[in-house]
């Protein structure tokens, strides 16, 4: 299928839109994915809706793909050729005589219980308290204990994305570490609070540093060889932390950014803040926390057991 330029969408989808490099680099893999299943059927122009019904097929039966990237993927395909049309009416869209219905299991994100979050954050302390070795400074958190133990915390109060997290410049963060300026998805801003006062100086003397060794446009978050720290490094100390602890399911990023949200319904925070909080653009999704906090809510409801109480 000679006409199937996958790469000139995505080049346009990123000068165009300003899309992170995560929803780019989906879009190239959703569309090769397309690409080597029109070439191993021998498929061209101009593509019918059959076409279209054969590779949901396929996704499904053949790749045993989940629900949610059957989805995605032809959602994606879809933009593809709407995109195709609209520079070259003789190439109409397939997808405009089909419709396809893929229905997604609906899960509940699953945040970290609060006595497990207290428990990471009770070891991280005794570990960040063990004597540094001398000729370090003692009251910075440059320990790789007190590292993990810093952006920990910070997941848990701003609820960023880890890839937001590890994509900030010491510049983004305000001169007394109350505020962070993040760049979220789309390459949308917005700002996010340090409430703790204690993080806020800790953070604060953990950015000074960072000042000092390098340019405010520098990455503030660095690993063991002083590069911008890479989110799988972080999940993988999230892995090894979560075997020490016992901790089952493992810790997660996301699983703290959920937390946050959690926490947050949980202590009667108006969900349209939560939703500023974490950068979500429709409110639907940031609703699910609310239904998070009613099975906290049932379950607290049941170990109390009001009528059990009122026996006795």
């Amino acid at each position: 299928m000679s006409r199937f330029d996958h790469t000139a969408f995505v080049n346009s989808r990123r000068d165009e839109r300003s899309l992170g490099h995560h929803t780019l680099r989906a879009y190239a893999q959703d569309l090769r994915t397309f690409a080597h299943f029109i070439k191993a059927h021998q498929l061209s122009d101009p593509l019918s809706k059959d076409d279209i019904l054969a590779y949901h097929r396929h996704l499904s039966d053949e790749l045993g793909a989940r629900p949610a990237t059957i989805e995605r993927r032809l959602v994606t395909l879809k933009s593809y050729f709407a995109w195709r049309a609209d520079r070259n009416s003789a190439l109409p869209s397939p997808f405009d005589d089909v419709r396809i219905s893929v229905r997604i299991p609906r899960r509940l994100p699953r945040p970290i219980d609060r006595e497990t979050l207290k428990a990471v954050l009770e070891y991280g302390e005794r570990q960040s308290a063990v004597r540094p070795t001398s000729g370090t400074d003692a009251t910075a958190p440059t320990s790789q204990s007190a590292f993990t133990l810093l952006i920990t915390k910070l997941l848990i109060v701003t609820g960023l994305r880890i890839s937001e997290l590890t994509n900030l410049k010491v510049r983004d963060v305000s001169p007394d570490g109350s505020q962070i300026l993040v760049n979220g998805k789309g390459s949308k801003e917005r700002i996010v609070f340090v409430p703790n006062q204690q993080l806020q100086e800790n953070f604060r003397r953990f950015c000074q540093i960072g000042s000092k060794d390098g340019s405010t446009a520098s990455p503030l978050f660095l690993n063991m060889a002083g590069r911008r720290l890479r989110a799988a490094t972080f999940r993988k100390r999230l892995r090894t932390l979560s075997k020490r602890l016992g901790i089952e399911p493992h810790l997660t990023p996301h699983r703290f950014r959920h937390s946050a949200a959690t926490l947050l319904i949980e202590e009667v925070i108006d969900v349209r803040m939560v939703q500023a909080l974490l950068g979500h653009a429709n409110l639907k999704t940031t609703e699910i926390y609310v239904r998070v906090s009613n099975h906290a809510l049932r379950r607290a409801l049941e170990r109390v057991d009001v009528l059990n109480e009122l026996w006795q």
